[in-house]
C-alpha cells in the first residue's frame, strides 16, 4: 500500500516550471481563431472601405484615417516608452512618404474604381514585390519553391488585369483601380525592405507605424491643403465620419488580431490563414455589391492564392532573413 501510495504522489506532482499538457493545443486554437478573424477583419473592410469611398475624395478619407491610427500607434509608444533610434530619420520619412502617404492614396483610389475581389486579391501579390527588393537589397535567398510560388503571383496578376468587365457605378475604370492597386502593392514592398532594414539597425516595430501612419497622414493632410481640397475636409458629414471611425477600427483591430496570434502560432501558419482574406472580398463584394467575377478572374484568384500559400509556407531561414 505505500509503495502503491508512493507511486501515486509521485504521479501527482509536477515539477516546478513545467506547463500542463493540455496548454500547448488550447494557445494553439486561440492562436489560430484570433488568425481567423484577422481574415475576417481584413476580408470585409476591403468592401466596406469601399463603399465608405463612394462619397469622399481618397485622399481625404486616407489623411484623416492615418492620423487617427498614427496617434493611437504614438501613444502606445511613448506608454512604453519607445523611441526612434538616432540617425533613423532618413527611412523612416521613405516609409512615411511612400507607405503611408503615396501607397495608401494609390490604393484607396484604385479601389473606388475597380472593384473589392480584384483589389483584395492584387493586393496579396505583395510577396513577390518583397521578394525581388528583398533579393537584390537585403541578400535574401530565393531557393525554387519561393520562385515557383513567384511566379503564380505574376501569372495571377495578369490574368485579373486582362480580364474585362463593364465599367459600373461602383468600377468606373477596372483597369486603371487595378493598376493602381497593383502601384500601391509595389510601394508597399519598398516600405517592406526600408522597414526591415530600419529594424535590423534597431528601430522598435510601433516606431516604423507610427512614421507610416501618423507622419505618412500629415504628408497627405498637406496635399490635401495645398491642392484646395479643405473644403472637402470641412464638409465631411457626421455620418462620413462615423465610416471613417469604423474603418479606423478595422485596421486597429485587424493589427491587434493579427499580433495576438503572433504570439500563440508561427508566423508561416498566420500567413497562411490570411489567404483567406481575398476569398471574403471577393465573396462580399459578389454578394452585396453585386460585382462580377469572370472565370479568367476566378482562375488568376486561385493562382494568386496557390502562390501566395507557397511563399506563405517558406521558412525565413531559407531566405536568408
Amino acid at each position: 500500500m505505500r509503495a502503491k501510495r508512493s507511486v501515486r504522489a509521485t504521479d501527482s506532482r509536477r515539477p516546478v516550471g513545467e506547463k500542463s499538457s493540455a496548454s500547448p493545443p488550447r494557445k494553439e486554437a486561440v492562436g489560430t481563431l484570433l488568425a481567423l478573424l484577422t481574415a475576417v477583419v481584413s476580408g470585409i473592410s476591403i468592401p466596406l472601405n469601399k463603399l465608405f469611398l463612394v462619397p469622399l475624395d481618397p485622399a481625404v478619407f486616407t489623411a484623416v484615417r492615418a492620423i487617427i491610427i498614427g496617434v493611437v500607434f504614438l501613444a502606445v509608444s511613448r506608454w512604453r516608452g519607445i523611441r526612434a533610434p538616432a540617425g533613423s530619420w532618413k527611412p523612416l520619412l521613405v516609409i512615411a512618404l511612400l507607405g503611408g502617404a503615396l501607397a495608401f492614396l494609390l490604393f484607396f483610389t484604385g479601389l473606388k474604381l475597380t472593384t473589392a475581389g480584384r483589389a483584395g486579391f492584387l493586393h496579396k501579390t505583395l510577396p513577390l514585390y518583397v521578394a525581388v527588393l528583398g533579393f537584390l537589397f537585403l541578400k535574401e535567398r530565393l531557393n525554387r519553391r519561393f520562385l515557383l510560388g513567384m511566379l503564380l503571383l505574376f501569372l495571377g496578376t495578369i490574368a485579373i488585369y486582362f480580364t474585362q468587365i463593364t465599367p459600373a457605378a461602383l468600377w468606373l475604370d477596372p483597369q486603371l483601380g487595378d493598376a493602381l492597386i497593383v502601384g500601391a502593392t509595389v510601394l508597399w514592398a519598398v516600405e517592406n525592405v526600408a522597414a526591415k532594414g530600419v529594424m535590423n539597425r534597431g528601430a522598435h516595430a510601433l516606431v516604423v507605424q507610427v512614421a507610416r501612419m501618423l507622419y505618412g497622414g500629415l504628408i497627405l493632410m498637406g496635399v490635401v491643403l495645398l491642392t484646395g481640397r479643405g473644403e472637402a475636409l470641412l464638409a465631411l458629414s457626421g455620418g462620413q465620419l462615423v465610416n471613417i471611425a469604423i474603418s479606423t477600427v478595422l485596421l486597429l483591430a485587424y493589427v491587434a488580431f493579427y499580433y495576438a496570434a503572433l504570439q500563440r502560432i508561427n508566423v508561416s501558419k498566420a500567413a497562411a490563414l490570411l489567404l483567406l482574406a481575398p476569398v471574403i472580398s471577393l465573396g462580399t463584394g459578389m454578394a452585396f455589391l453585386g460585382e462580377p467575377a469572370p472565370l479568367l478572374q476566378l482562375a488568376g484568384s486561385g493562382v494568386i492564392l496557390a502562390g501566395a500559400y507557397l511563399l506563405a509556407r517558406q521558412p525565413s531561414e531559407q531566405r536568408g532573413v
